[in-house]
């Protein structure tokens, strides 16, 4: 018995096939009803999708790779530095959004459990022949790229270490973002703002830059402690600060995870926040969003991030990249853009309840 086509869709639905194609890729203007009559027509018949025939049309109607002589169907690999981190979520969705649309599939990878294992991060996309790779987030040693990058084009996203020449670099404006909140929170009156903060380049640029507003405003040396990023490195590092003597009276947490351990940590110590204490996360997350926690954050522009890396990408593919098709997209020096972020203004943050010396 012969598979269903796309023309037993359309005759079940009693629609034409382009309407069909229209509903099954997601685009077009289509009504609710025609859009369900296809839907239910598919499922009662089995229909599935040639997705490799679609992909090729679909490449060559939008740039993309060079065909692969083998008509596998275009890869990107996506290497994540840890899954965990619920940013990398809109950056992916922004990421995928734009490679689906250039009939792109990624293939994603978590960096954290090739660590443990000993494994090359970056080899099973080779193996696997990926025409392209992204890395979201930092990697403990990003010159290991160039090898990689001298056989398929490479974009590093959401991370700020130095790469190797030919590869792209997208992120957010960590600098500009670090001054909103910190400008936010002197605005509102506080003097004493303490900053947990993070590693890597990220950390620094992020760091560096509430130290400078601090000192832009008579705050020569404004009370910082480490922490790993996550909610318990978080609490640890508000618990640390909260128990001075000067105690503080906002805290500037490197992320979102960070400024919900802090956030915890107040609430344990009975202080009332935005009352006693103003937290500032960074990332807009959607944990940020939650409606018992209404973090004031930074949106760190992900989606934007995700979409750029990919436009990257792409114009590496446009260049004369992929495989078998000159390394690096074409070669050339290496690009970095910063998308801008945003101040999202909620419920952790308020003036101080006293304004002391």
């Amino acid at each position: 018995m012969r598979p269903p086509t796309i023309r037993d869709v359309a005759e079940r639905a009693g629609v034409s096939k382009s309407l069909v194609s229209l509903v099954l890729r997601g685009t077009g203007q289509v009504r609710a009803e025609k859009r369900e009559a296809v839907l239910r027509a598919a499922g009662e018949l089995g229909y599935r999708p040639n997705t490799a025939a679609r992909s090729l049309s679909e490449q060559r109607a939008l740039p993309g790779p060079p065909a692969r002589p083998d008509g596998r169907t275009p890869m990107v690999g996506v290497l994540l530095h840890d899954l965990r981190n619920p940013w990398y979520v809109d950056l992916l969705d922004g990421l995928n959004s734009l490679l689906h649309a250039h009939g792109l599939h990624m293939l994603l990878a978590d960096a954290r459990l090739h660590r443990r294992v000993g494994q090359d991060p970056a080899g099973p996309f080779l193996d696997l022949g990926a025409d392209g790779l992204v890395i979201v987030g930092t990697l403990p040693d990003p010159a290991a790229l160039g090898a990689v990058a001298e056989r398929i084009p490479v974009v590093v996203a959401g991370a700020r270490e130095p790469v190797p020449p030919g590869v792209d670099v997208v992120a957010g404006d960590d600098e500009q973002g670090a001054r909103l909140v910190t400008e936010h929170l002197l605005a509102l009156g506080h003097r004493r703002v303490a900053h947990i903060a993070g590693y890597g380049a990220v950390g620094e640029l992020r760091r560096r830059s509430f130290e400078a507003v601090m000192r832009e405003h008579g705050v020569e040396r404004p009370a910082v402690e480490a922490s790993d990023m996550t909610e318990e490195g978080g609490h640890r590092a508000a618990v640390r600060l909260l128990g001075r003597s000067d105690r503080p009276t906002a805290v500037f947490a490197v992320n979102d995870m960070a400024g919900v351990g802090a956030l915890s940590a107040a609430e344990e110590l009975g202080l009332g926040v935005p009352g006693d204490l103003s937290v500032v996360g960074y990332d807009n997350t959607s944990i940020s969003r939650l409606r018992h926690l209404w973090l004031t954050t930074v949106d760190n522009a992900g989606h934007e991030v995700g979409r750029r890396a990919a436009r990257c990408l792409l114009d590496r593919f446009e260049g004369g990249g992929g495989a078998g098709g000159g390394g690096a997209g074409g070669g050339g020096a290496g690009r970095l853009q910063l998308a801008a972020p945003l101040l999202e203004i909620r419920g952790t943050t308020a003036p101080p309840a006293r304004l002391t010396g």
